[in-house]
């Protein structure tokens, strides 16, 4: 239902204007289908006694209830979705009401508009429960354009690092013969985001301080820094992905890309979800060759958080602790993306 579609709020059993006859069908056997983030399909079945009277569908869809959800909202007054009963499936879209990656109930009534303007309806049906999609490429390269916007000119750099605690790498040399492991990235930035909770990889930053070309000594991850040379890590044996764009009610932006080995399981997930982009030209981080060598630019006006879908062996860098402060602030673990920001918004839900 993308056009024409009005939304009623009503109690049916204090709404005169809605009367209950038996004779109309009633919804069952509901089908969800061809599920996007921000639409989906719906068909079901019914019986042909007065099929011909139908003029019009009553769609009941709602956020699904959590335990953290409004204990004060009016459970009686439904929102419903009227929309004229056309040929099933029936597409359902709009970002007005759909948001990605988000557990919604639906159920449907038939109806019958009468020639004074109000509906006779049949009973409602089952309660039927669904998920919309993660963003898809499209989408993706929709906020790949609004970064590139904003991304700056480009640094040069020498490094990646990632920040931990004494702890994290003294665990990693007793129990993970001294290679990082990639873990799952966290529920941080976009709501849509198909790499949350569902890719693998490890963090590493390559920001630089603009007066000394080197990384901050300052971190909010922890006092100790890996540092290892970028053609470790970026070369023409990987690709780059673009993964996310996102702020925290901040100034401020972040932008994650994603580093995976050719060929390997990360880049294989990668190549379905996300937009590629050429390693030697983009707006974010770029590997060149230059008389011979291997040339690192970075974007200067964003933040890059970059993954890596490999394991790492610390012998393949040094680690040493930093000078600077933990800034705990500066932290994105799980981090809530600002729904309200125009610059790194797209319109189909959050």
């Amino acid at each position: 239902i993308c056009c024409g579609t009005e939304y009623v709020a009503r109690n049916k059993s204090q709404d005169s204007g809605i009367a209950e006859m038996e004779e109309l069908p009633v919804p069952h056997n509901i089908k969800i289908s061809n599920i996007t983030c921000d639409s989906f399909k719906i068909s079901w079945e019914m019986d042909s006694k007065s099929k011909d009277r139908i003029t019009h569908y009553f769609i009941d869809l709602n956020k699904k209830e959590n335990k953290n959800s409004n204990k004060f909202k009016h459970k009686d007054v439904p929102t419903k979705l009227v929309a004229k009963a056309v040929p099933l499936p029936m597409t359902v879209r709009g970002h007005w009401f759909l948001s990605p990656r988000t557990e919604y109930t639906v159920a449907v009534q038939t109806a019958s508009k009468q020639v004074d303007g109000d509906y006779v309806v049949s009973e409602w049906s089952e309660i039927i429960e669904f998920c919309t999609a993660d963003y898809s490429k499209v989408h993706l390269t929709q906020l790949l354009e609004k970064a590139e916007v904003i991304s700056g000119r480009m640094l040069k750099f020498s490094v990646f690092y990632r920040n931990q605690h004494k702890e994290y790498f003294d665990y990693i040399r007793e129990h993970h013969g001294n290679a990082m492991q990639p873990s799952v990235k966290d529920n941080s930035g976009s709501h849509g985001s198909p790499i949350s909770g569902k890719l693998e990889g490890i963090f590493f930053s390559c920001s630089t301080e603009f007066n000394t070309g080197k990384p901050p000594q300052d971190s909010p991850y922890g006092r100790y820094r890996f540092e290892i040379a970028a053609e470790k890590l970026f070369n023409p044996n990987t690709n780059l992905y673009f993964g996310d764009f996102y702020c925290m009610y901040t100034a401020y932006h972040y932008v994650i890309l994603v580093i995976a080995p050719v060929g390997s399981p990360g880049d294989e997930f990668c190549k379905l979800r996300l937009p590629q982009l050429n390693s030697k030209d983009n707006k974010f981080l770029t590997c060149a060759e230059e008389d011979g060598v291997l040339v690192y630019h970075h974007a200067q006006d964003v933040i890059l958080e970059v993954i890596y879908t490999d394991p790492v062996d610390l012998s393949l860098g040094t680690v040493a602790e930093i000078t600077g402060h933990q800034l705990m602030s500066l932290s994105t673990a799980n981090a809530k993306k600002d729904p309200s920001c125009k610059t790194c918004n797209i319109s189909v839900g959050r």
